[in-house]
């Protein structure tokens, strides 16, 4: 992976606590069952594109297995990824799971599912640490077999009410879904926002819906300088709020909102730098897709995957699970012996944190995670300012964004 590639190991001490920890972890699990010098994992995700799908994630974790195994494998021992179509169902992932289980799988590493509080559960019972998953779930940031590699929304959220204050904004409008569990997590957003005593207008609608014209003018309001519009909808709503803002043709408001509501790919399909999108403000977990810290990405899927158009590289699901993949290949060079589920679990508990590139060091041991209720796994609180510019996502600041002390302030966190 290049001359930056830095492979971690535990002090003599440290090793025999994470051993030790491990396996009495791994007690009455499957995950000990990785056969001689094949070391098996398994990515999921929906693959069905046309329902909002993920099946460049899958398909990514398909390249990244042909790339390890091409470069003499996880520190000689060959990775077999299976993968697995969840269907973003709670029955699709239990199957998933159980295929998981059968299959003798050390690790589920990189995959994107909203059923978090359904598979959490039957890998704990299984001993299969979660590495690097999407992050939409709240178990995926609590569960002690869950490893996350980015600062899920809550860390998006902070970022993005700072970077609208950074950005002059004086007025905000938030077009959000009308649930309880967006309700709290605006928290995250009026932390951020409170950096510049702004105070935000809430715009909750129901997601899915056809038409947002009426909530569009809400948010848009007078018009005035300094008036910015951010929303926290899912993608598909997020493009039909977009195109309804845009028929409202404001002159002076600012649109933002957050990775994963929006990226390069609506960019795209809503006309690039011609679109409503036109200087629109984002806050990233990562870097944009043209930065050097993807090289390594691009030439994977290149070299491995280079018909394969399920893939998308700007894609924050498939970024994150390059990064999971990352972890995985750092904690196997680290560990003496059989990698099983138990002993990466004592390496990822007990020793030095990993460097991926794209994000801060990851390590989730006590003192590394984060002194947050609703998120104690959460480890990586880096954000990165991004703007529309020329039709592409690209820097908006001068590098990752720690928004870890406004986290720590959020109230009811």
């Amino acid at each position: 992976m290049g001359s930056s590639t830095r492979f971690v190991r535990c002090t003599t001490a440290a090793v025999g606590a994470a051993l030790l920890a491990g396996a009495l972890a791994g007690c009455g699990g499957n995950a000990d069952a990785s056969e001689g010098s094949t070391v098996r994992v398994m990515t999921w995700a929906p693959e069905d594109s046309s329902v909002g799908g993920q099946p460049g994630v899958t398909a990514l974790a398909a390249a990244i297995e042909k790339q390890i195994n091409g470069s003499g494998g996880l520190g000689g021992r060959q990775l077999q990824v299976l993968t697995c179509d969840e269907h973003g169902t709670v029955a699709g992932v239990t199957d998933c799971v159980n295929q998981a289980v059968s299959a003798g799988v050390v690790a589920v590493v990189g995959s994107y599912s909203e059923n978090g509080d359904t598979f959490m559960p039957l890998l704990e019972a299984a001993g299969i640490p979660y590495i690097g998953g999407f992050g939409l779930s709240s178990a995926e940031f609590t569960s002690p077999y869950s490893y996350p590699v980015n600062g899920g929304y809550q860390a998006l959220l902070a970022g993005n009410g700072e970077q609208l204050v950074q950005s002059g904004c004086r007025r905000v409008a938030v077009v959000g879904p009308d649930t309880a569990s967006a309700a709290s997590m605006l928290n995250f957003l009026d932390v951020g926002l409170a950096t510049g005593h702004i105070n935000a207008v809430s715009i909750a609608v129901t997601p899915g819906r056809t038409d947002y014209t009426t909530e569009a003018a809400r948010a848009i309001g007078a018009d005035r300088a300094h008036s910015c519009v951010t929303t926290t909808l899912d993608p598909a709503s997020t493009a039909t709020f977009f195109d309804d803002y845009r028929r409202l043709e404001p002159k002076h408001t600012q649109l933002s909102s957050v990775i994963g509501s929006f990226q390069q790919s609506l960019v795209d399909s809503t006309g690039g730098d011609a679109g409503p999108l036109r200087a629109a403000l984002a806050t990233s977990w990562y870097p944009p897709d043209d930065s050097p810290v993807w090289d390594g990405l691009h030439a994977a899927v290149k070299k491995y995957a280079f018909t394969d158009n399920r893939i998308n590289t700007a894609d924050p699901g498939e970024q994150t699970t390059w990064i999971a993949y990352e972890v995985l290949r750092r904690a196997a060079a680290g560990i003496n012996g059989r990698i099983t589920g138990s002993t990466l679990r004592g390496f990822l508990n007990y020793c030095d944190p990993i460097t991926t590139g794209q994000t801060p060091p990851l390590a989730w041991r006590a003192g590394d995670m984060l002194p947050l209720a609703s998120a104690p796994r959460l480890v990586n609180t880096q954000v990165q300012f991004l703007q529309v510019r020329k039709g592409q996502l690209a820097e908006a600041g001068t590098g990752p964004v720690d928004v870890r002390k406004l986290l720590v302030q959020t109230p009811g966190a």
